[in-house]
């Protein structure tokens, strides 16, 4: 795939069928590396030194932090109304790396602690047209922390079964010690609980036997201010 030169330009644009929206920054060729550093989203700060504590070796991911912003603000609305808001992510591989291009907003049902996607073959849709992966997903906490509930945790187990470095953003605007968190299932102790789980609903997870926590914070995920991504925002 040709996507990488065509995709090094910070460009938002907000696709059908809402009226799109163009937004461009421009990098200095020089400057594009430094562009490029890791996310470590337990305390918002960036660090290169990330550990995990799944046994599985997973390919890297550079997402924009300006693409999770401008769904905040999308997200705004339903924020206020105390209402989540999720939206699937895609990415496309090159060279070893994932690059996170694709942000889909669904049409969806929400409540104050849950949100689910309807209509999903639009989303499968856009996703196939353009040979991208569902790499992730993202959503809103409006009045609660940044963590992933038993509900969340079950929904990123769908993602991660498929593909091994898919994961979750959490963004929650009123927590004011973490307020985004990018949060995947550690494998394989977390994901064998998952895969046992016949719960639905809210319900405690027990912690792994060996001491590993269920999900950690991802440790292979790069933001990367020179990418161009999409926004469909389909609600």
């Amino acid at each position: 795939m040709e996507f990488s030169k065509s995709f090094l330009n910070h460009k938002v644009t907000k696709s059908s069928p809402s009226p799109a929206l163009c937004c461009v920054e421009t990098v200095p060729k020089d400057e594009q590396n430094s562009h490029i550093t890791a996310f470590n989203s337990g305390d918002g700060s960036t660090n290169s030194c990330n550990e995990s504590s799944s046994s599985t070796t997973v390919r890297d991911v550079h997402i924009s932090m300006r693409l999770m912003e401008d769904f905040l603000d999308l997200a705004k609305e339903n924020t206020e109304k105390d209402l989540e808001t999720c939206g699937i992510l895609g990415a496309f591989l090159e060279k070893g790396t994932l690059y996170m291009t694709t942000l889909i907003i669904p049409k969806q049902e929400s409540a104050s602690n849950s949100c689910n996607a309807t209509n999903e073959e639009e989303v499968f849709t856009i996703l196939n047209e353009r040979s991208l992966y569902p790499v992730g997903w993202i959503h809103t906490h409006p009045s609660q922390s940044c963590f992933m509930s038993s509900v969340d945790l079950h929904t990123q187990y769908s993602y991660q079964a498929m593909i091994p470095e898919a994961f979750a953003i959490v963004l929650a605007p009123t927590d004011t010690s973490r307020s985004c968190g990018l949060f995947r299932i550690t494998e394989p102790d977390g994901m064998n609980i998952l895969k046992n789980c016949p719960e639905r609903g809210f319900h405690p997870h027990k912690e792994p036997d060996n001491g590993n926590p269920v999900y950690e914070h991802c440790s292979n995920v790069y933001k990367n201010s020179n990418l161009r991504f999409e926004i469909f925002d389909l609600r």
